[in-house]
């Protein structure tokens, strides 16, 4: 009976183009494949938002969509804040996706956007990292970021390592903060700047705190907010976020 219940299936998916099948096959071969991944509930909306596909798929490689929930999250994320005083930043850019989503709320709200990036992709991880990443990776040029922003004014780009260019913001408080640099040390260096430089009700988002790939960021994390009145909310697309009180 399950074999004929798997080939009909097969037929609706491939013949009749009937999505639900489709989905009940995927989900079927997924868990034999990698049974580690489990599949999502049925018919999510947020994956029918055309605008947001389009943007997401001017940003990424063909066929990538591995971080679509991480950048949906963050866009609706930024819905909560827009209304609290402060400027937003982004530690770790990489092409500026995730920098183009926070612009694109606070476009005439006279809001600043502040951009940290060494533009040479990581630097050396510590012990705390693991052995997954290696420096240099996510390397890009400044002018990339300027080409994907340059219909945001209100943008400050500050080239080099964390934490060095951090006290150029020192008098300015934060109601959004994207913390996305992978490691232990960059992290928490981020983290310690931002944190009492947020508005009560800001957020701040590490977007790498629920990857096995990434334990100095949780642990960064983790370590920081243990004596904070804030927990760290391990959110299911991977991101760890704090709302301050």
């Amino acid at each position: 009976m399950k074999a004929i219940a798997g080939l009909k299936r097969l037929f609706n998916a491939l013949v009749k183009h009937d999505e639900y099948s489709a989905y009940l096959l995927c989900d079927r071969i997924t868990s034999k494949v990698y049974p580690r991944y489990k599949f999502s509930e049925f018919g999510r909306s947020f994956l029918l938002d055309e605008e947001f596909l389009r943007y997401y798929e001017s940003f990424m490689d063909p066929g990538n969509y591995h971080s679509l929930d991480r950048r949906y999250a963050l866009d609706q994320l930024m819905k909560v804040v827009c209304h609290l005083e402060g400027d937003t930043a982004e530690c770790g850019a990489h092409h500026g996706a995730s920098s183009y989503l926070i612009c694109r709320r606070i476009a005439g709200l006279r809001k600043q956007h502040h951009v940290f990036d060494s533009f040479e992709g990581l630097s050396a991880p510590g012990k705390e990292d693991g052995t997954y990443w290696t420096s240099g990776v996510f390397a890009t040029s400044d002018e990339v970021i300027r080409a994907r922003l340059k219909e945001f004014d209100f943008v400050v780009i500050y080239k080099g390592w964390l934490p060095a260019r951090l006290h150029e913001v020192g008098d300015r408080q934060f109601c959004f903060v994207h913390i996305d640099v992978d490691l232990f040390q960059p992290t928490l260096d981020s983290v310690r700047f931002f944190y009492p430089r947020m508005i009560a009700g800001g957020m701040i988002i590490c977007d790498d705190y629920g990857f096995e790939s990434c334990p100095g960021a949780r642990q960064a994390m983790d370590s920081f907010f243990s004596d904070k009145p804030e927990p760290v909310v391990s959110l299911p697309t991977g991101q760890g976020l704090i709302i301050k009180r």
